[in-house]
């Protein structure tokens, strides 16, 4: 008997490892289940959403009422929007009232969802009871928000007037006086937007890593220090959401003031103006249409500007 015969033949092929199966190509039936899990929220995406709003941007350049054949519809270019800007008398103080209702959500409803979201994270006795309190607005619609606050604006029983004392000798009518309406229905706005940013900012501190807040201790670091310099920074994604939402809902607010007084005598918004051409008794289809781009590109405009600045950050870091 030789060496060679003694020699183990090795199999040249290489072994293939356990655990890998090979990836089969899908049949039939899974292409078509695939097609339509993928397909029908896409088509109900472009019905619902981008052909209304091509449609709003293309007959924004055209006059038309609405009730007569498409043939009816004239191209008047530019005008629509020349008119709004400069003779419109209901324009600008809606937009003043949109970006008032803006700085309002983002300066105290934010803030105070933020500090609300930060007591409840230090496991107080009874959180779960006190952040069902506090979110239970947020599941109300903005319109019965505005009826229950209708209520408690009421000049002679509602219950403002009457804890501040003032229900008998001198009533104040917060939601009858224009100088002063706007900044009680931000009041009733804000009631249910500082539960929603709460709700977000408390899952984000759920979710946050307690040996950082660890180390900020052992480095000397004070609460404040400690949430400013390492925490807030870490909840940067949640910042980002926070302020889109808090944009959005400032800008298409529309609900409450409609359900108080048809957004009038103080309450004009650029919601209400759209409303009010589109299908109200003016029934001004492209001049509606021009209004609702206007709010579209304001809403956009806030938005991917501080999307962009959020980037490029990350991209310098």
């Amino acid at each position: 008997m030789t060496v060679l015969e003694n020699t183990p033949r090795v199999d040249p092929t290489p072994p293939r490892k356990k655990g890998r199966r090979r990836a089969t190509a899908l049949s039939g039936t899974d292409r078509i289940v695939l097609l339509l899990m993928v397909g029908i929220p896409t088509l109900l995406h472009l019905a619902l959403v981008w052909v209304p709003t091509l449609s709003s941007v293309l007959l924004s350049f055209t006059s038309w009422d609405g009730i007569g054949d498409l043939d009816q519809i004239k191209f008047v270019g530019t005008r629509n929007y020349a008119e709004i800007f400069t003779t419109y008398p209901r324009f600008w103080p809606a937009v003043q009232h949109n970006l008032i209702w803006l700085a309002f959500l983002i300066l105290l409803p934010t803030s105070f969802g933020l500090l609300l979201a930060v007591l409840l994270d230090r496991k107080l006795k009874f959180t779960r009871i006190y952040q069902s309190i506090l979110y239970l607005p947020v599941v109300l619609a903005l319109a019965m928000v505005g009826f229950i606050w209708q209520l408690m604006y009421e000049p002679n029983l509602g219950l403002v007037n009457n804890v501040l004392g003032i229900a008998e000798s001198n009533p104040v009518d917060w939601l009858g006086d224009s100088d002063i309406n706007i900044y009680a229905v931000l009041i009733a706005a804000g009631w249910k937007h500082t539960g929603y940013v709460m709700l977000l900012y408390l899952a984000g501190l759920k979710s946050f890593d307690p040996a950082l807040k660890e180390a900020a201790a052992l480095d000397g670091a004070n609460g404040w220090q400690t949430f400013w310099r390492v925490t807030f920074p870490v909840l940067k994604p949640i910042n980002v959401i926070v302020l889109v939402i808090t944009v959005i809902e400032g800008l298409r607010a529309f609900d409450i003031v409609y359900a108080i007084n048809r957004g009038r005598n103080g309450l004009e918004l650029v919601s209400v103006l759209i409303t009010d051409n589109i299908i109200g008794e003016a029934s001004r289809i492209g001049w509606g249409s021009a209004l609702a781009v206007i709010l579209l590109v304001i809403s956009l405009g806030f938005i991917i500007t501080y999307l962009v600045q959020v980037f490029r950050r990350e991209e310098r870091a």
